[in-house]
């Protein structure tokens, strides 16, 4: 049998850029191939998992259904070039069991609620200095690369203590790890490759730096917690330490950004939900929450069968492995009434599934949401009027994604 090419939305970064496009053939998966089994030269072939219920089950089982070091989707040439270089990934979103939960809590403490929430007033003035910067712009700006972008990277690397005039290069290099397959990020370069790998090469320089610094010089804040950490009583290997330092950097940034510029340029398409959230702030949660679900800013994880399973009434066999379809999942109509629709006032939009779920549920969801909820109101407080004046731009890229150019115009208070 012929490989169905519906597959292609999830290995294709260009079919991203395009989010009606992949919705309508996800919303076809999901009702008449749910367990989609996608072959594709270059690449191990995998399921494409792509309804609610079974994402959500997926992600809970963490016996079943494994991370491992292929945790993410790539040409199989990809992962073996990495691996002969000695740069492979060694994440928390890498490891698994024992190993993942002793990672996780080296920094674990400082994404807690009440950790989080002791950091208000440094996010509040941060998302005011951004909504000051709104107003110097005239109002007018690319919203998604002027105010989200640096706003979500400004709370992240103050979070880590890394000085302001390094910021500059902290974007360079995320937009190189998960920007990579964009044309608009390789620059002068014509191979993806070579921009991920310069990449990490450079995060691993910039970060033993930072790290041998904060073991002579210990301060408060996450650098020093991860150069200092310690695994079973000993200190995390260099590879290790390196990884978490970059991915903290990485996913704690570019996902956030994306849920904002997306998120907005959602809710501006909605003026009468505009209207109803300024007229009731308390309802911002919610919709921080149905921006997240209508952004999935991250698109994918992977995982691997440790025994044989069934998913959908697929029997699937031990060592498969599984694509779990965050933006799918989160547009399923059997769990959102009009899922295909934003709807920033949604009673049951907490029931997306963005951040993952099980013990891998992500580290930094308290944050993101954090500053998701702190920049909204005071945005909308502060405009008279705000709307989109030109086509927003979707990035391409079938890992970490979102809107990457909101042009906009306001008029202030």
């Amino acid at each position: 049998m012929a490989p169905d090419p519906r597959g292609q939305i999830f290995l294709n970064a260009a079919a991203y850029a395009d989010q009606e496009a992949w919705h309508a053939v996800a919303e076809e998966l999901r009702r008449d191939a749910p367990v989609l089994r996608v072959e594709e030269e270059g690449y191990t072939p995998f399921w494409a998992i792509t309804r609610h219920e079974d994402v959500f089950r997926v992600s809970r089982d963490n016996e079943t259904f494994l991370n491992t070091r292929d945790s993410v989707l790539g040409p199989d040439a990809q992962f073996e070039f990495i691996r002969s270089l000695g740069i492979d990934p060694k994440t928390l979103i890498h490891m698994d069991g024992d190993e993942h939960r002793d990672h996780r809590n080296v920094a674990n403490s400082w994404f807690r609620p009440r950790a989080v929430a002791d950091r208000q007033a440094g996010i509040d003035a941060i998302a005011d200095s951004f909504v000051e910067k709104f107003r110097e712009l005239g109002g007018e700006c690319d919203f998604a690369q002027d105010i989200a972008v640096p706003y979500t990277l400004r709370v992240i690397m103050s979070i880590y203590g890394i000085p302001e005039e390094d910021e500059p290069l902290m974007l360079k290099l995320t937009q190189g790890i998960f920007g990579a397959a964009d044309p608009e990020y390789l620059g002068d370069l014509s191979d993806p490759m070579a921009l991920l790998t310069g990449t990490i090469a450079q995060f691993d320089d910039y970060f033993k730096e930072l790290a041998d610094d904060r073991r002579a010089r210990p301060t408060d804040d996450l650098a020093t917690v991860l150069a200092n950490g310690q695994v079973n009583g000993c200190p995390m290997d260099q590879h290790a330490s390196m990884w978490y330092f970059t991915i903290v950097a990485t996913a704690g940034h570019d996902t956030t950004s994306f849920a904002l510029s997306g998120g907005l340029e959602a809710l501006l398409r909605h003026p009468d939900q505009v209207a109803a959230l300024r007229s009731d702030p308390t309802r911002i949660n919610t919709a921080v929450d149905e921006m997240i679900r209508w952004t999935s800013p991250v698109r994918h994880f992977l995982r691997y069968l440790s025994a044989p399973a069934t998913i959908g009434g697929v029997e699937i066999p031990e060592g498969d492995r599984l694509l779990l379809s965050y933006p799918s999942a989160n547009r399923d109509a059997e769990v959102f009434d009009s899922a295909m629709g934003f709807d920033a006032l949604r009673p049951n939009a907490n029931r997306m599934i963005a951040f993952g779920g099980g013990e891998h549920f992500c580290l930094g969801s308290t944050f993101a949401r954090r500053e998701l909820r702190t920049i909204l109101p005071k945005l909308l407080a502060s405009v008279k009027t705000i709307e989109i004046t030109g086509a927003p731009e979707w990035a391409q890229a079938n890992f970490v994604g979102g809107v990457k150019h909101l042009p906009v115009a306001a008029t202030f208070s």
